[in-house]
């Protein structure tokens, strides 16, 4: 199978993943939200936010262990592949017990000194941070599997796992809302279990399936691959600490100075933002392993070309349903939750903007980490993001509004790290600035723009908030924003290979009946 037809197949197996998880998600959410309450959702959000933070540090490490993984695909080595397997089942396991040690002993200053939370409810909190550590330390461990099974493009896996996790997350939304006890502590003892059971599963599958998953570190152990791999770790590791310290510290930065009401409301705009970015996400987590096996196979020019594409399409698959949210998040928002939070609209709309800004430069982190050499990228990268938090706090002691975390990410964490992976790719990896003007900022701006007319235009003639002129309006700005995409933005081997793909598909689902 050639690297496109691999490549789509891998992303309709990981969209029909998410087809079911963002629906399945949002459904839970809007459960647990009324089970909670406002004040209970914003604690756990608050506390246990530390795992979707680590969360996001489990995926940047696992994309640093799948670049030695897939490079040593890429040159044929299938000793080489148990080595980097054993390094990194070493690695990840001393991350382990520095994450859970440190997090234990941030306890009594988060709770005591730290966190805004009623008193009524430390107890309950303290419950819940003790299950994510559990969460958080397992989810560690299995970032080698994780790593193994994006290095084979075993998306279909992926796909299986991700659709059991979000039934039973669904299960647990609904055991709580029934259930006559503590809610918040069940809760989150719930879902602290759940995550480990899926990091499990994908543990006993990879040890049954691949032959390269031998845990043997004095077997298969190579210092020089060692020093390589701890020396890249460690700088992929800084820059996902500081990331995820600074991304989870806001939120009690927030607390600090508005309470938990507002981490509701930055709770509802990470949910939406996290269910449109997992549109870019799942065709990235299929692309990424073809980048560095190009890589490792000696073709710049391939790494390069797939890293343009992927700026391109993460944007634009992200962009078709996030700009629709930003135009009309107040009906939206009102449509899916019976009672929208203070401040979740404009949250919505600027994280919804951060996140497409992001996108554009997306893949470009992916060429850099493919070569090898992210000391600077790293560096900058973890200053402007201790420079977020500090900016965020200085601008709410000024008094400023809770917004201005948003301006603060934008300025001081989105542009200069986009840029900067622009600036490394252009000089040290040959990157053209046209070829990134035209086949990345021009098909991505075109559609964007004539949406937001379109949308403009649309609360000119009826700004109703009720559900059928707010839906009449999301499906016009999808059709606006589609129709421009296909003719703009798209070349004419993007979308031949497109209904190639789609009439496979329809063929198949012909044949099946």
């Amino acid at each position: 199978m050639n690297t496109v037809s691999r490549v789509i197949r891998n992303t309709g197996f990981l969209y029909m993943k998410m087809g079911v998880t963002m629906f399945v998600s949002l459904y839970a959410t809007r459960l647990v939200l009324n089970a909670l309450g406002v004040d209970d959702f914003g604690i756990f959000n608050m506390v246990a936010g530390v795992i979707a933070m680590l969360a996001f540090l489990n995926a940047s490490m696992a994309a640093a262990t799948q670049r030695f993984m897939s490079y040593a695909e890429g040159e044929g080595d299938p000793e080489k592949q148990k080595i980097v397997f054993n390094i990194s089942v070493v690695l990840h396991l001393a991350i382990a017990v520095m994450v859970g040690i440190l997090l234990y002993a941030a306890a009594p200053i988060l709770f005591g000194h730290v966190l805004n939370i009623p008193e009524d409810r430390v107890v309950a909190a303290r419950c819940v941070y003790w299950a994510m550590i559990a969460s958080t330390v397992f989810g560690i461990l299995g970032v080698p599997c994780e790593a193994m099974l994006n290095a084979h493009e075993n998306m279909l896996y992926f796909a299986i796992i991700g659709v059991l996790e979000s039934f039973l997350k669904l299960g647990a939304a609904l055991l709580v809302v029934h259930v006559p006890a503590d809610k918040l502590i069940l809760y989150g003892v719930l879902m602290a279990g759940i995550s480990i059971l899926a990091m499990t599963a994908m543990l006993v599958y990879c040890r049954r399936n691949y032959a390269e998953c031998v845990i043997a570190p004095r077997r298969y152990w190579k210092r020089g691959v060692f020093r390589e791999m701890g020396s890249f770790a460690g700088w992929n590791f800084t820059v996902s600490a500081s990331s995820m310290l600074s991304e989870y510290g806001v939120g009690i930065v927030l607390n600090h100075f508005f309470g938990v009401a507002l981490n509701a409301a930055q709770a509802v705009a990470q949910q939406i933002n996290g269910q449109t970015m997992a549109f870019s996400g799942t065709m990235l987590k299929a692309l990424n392993p073809v980048i560095s096996k190009s890589e490792g196979a000696g073709n710049r020019g391939l790494m390069l070309r797939a890293s343009l594409s992927g700026c391109k399409f993460a944007y634009l698959l992200m962009a078709v349903f996030a700009i629709p949210l930003i135009l009309e998040a107040p009906g939206l928002l009102g449509l899916w939750l019976h009672s929208v939070p203070a401040w979740a609209v404009l949250f919505c709309r600027l994280q919804l903007a951060r996140t497409l800004l992001e996108q554009l430069f997306l893949s470009l982190g992916s060429a850099i980490y493919a070569e090898g050499n992210i000391r600077l990228y790293t560096l900058v990268k973890t200053g402007s993001g201790i420079l977020f938090l500090g900016a965020t706090w200085g601008f709410y002691r000024m008094g400023w509004p809770p917004c201005m975390m948003y301006v603060a990410a934008i300025l001081f964490v989105t542009l200069p790290g986009g840029l900067l992976a622009l600036s490394i790719c252009v000089r040290r990896l040959g990157l053209s600035l046209r070829d990134f003007s035209f086949r990345v900022l021009a098909p991505c701006l075109v559609p964007s723009a004539a949406t937001f007319a379109a949308g403009i235009l649309l609360c000119r003639i009826d700004a109703s908030l009720s559900p059928v002129p707010v839906l009449f309006r999301t499906c016009s700005l999808l059709a606006v924003f589609l129709l421009f995409l296909w003719f703009f933005s798209l070349d004419g081997r993007e979308r031949g290979t497109l209904v190639f793909f789609l009439k496979s598909a329809w063929r198949k689902i012909q044949f099946s009946k």
